[in-house]
């Protein structure tokens, strides 16, 4: 009985303290508040700059250089990427082995692929020698 007792007590405390962080968690307020709507217009400016979107490297047509800014992509894997192209897809560098999965991770939404309609012929027509073989 003593060791029931102890387990409703202890559900019971992490039921209030759970409450209670729940409760600090939504009376906290981390705006200022300003008179001066300047400079609260500075301030959603400031913010929306900080969350601007970063410019896709495209697989299909980045120059070596630009790949190897990309995280874990050295020389060797950018020659890769630029011998295995066309892609089709940007999963596609995993399933050709030209980087590892831990790495394609790391710079998947880094990268896109656009695919132009010579690509697309490309891919075709490797896939169907690869047929034939």
């Amino acid at each position: 009985m003593n060791q029931r007792n102890i387990s409703v007590f202890m559900a019971f405390a992490v039921l209030v303290f759970c409450s209670g962080m729940a409760l600090a968690v939504d009376t906290k307020t981390d705006t200022k508040v300003d008179t001066n709507p300047k400079d609260a217009k500075k301030e959603v400016v400031a913010k929306h700059k900080q969350t601007a979107p970063v410019k896709l490297v495209d697989l299909n047509s980045a120059s070596k250089a630009e790949l190897m800014k990309l995280p874990g992509i050295g020389a060797a894997e950018a020659d890769k990427i630029i011998a295995g192209r066309p892609f089709g897809s940007k999963s596609w560098l995993v399933t050709n082995n030209i980087v590892p999965g831990i790495t394609y991770q790391a710079l998947k939404h880094k990268v896109e692929c656009k695919i132009t309609k010579n690509d697309y012929d490309k891919i075709m027509a490797k896939a169907a020698k690869n047929k034939k073989q």
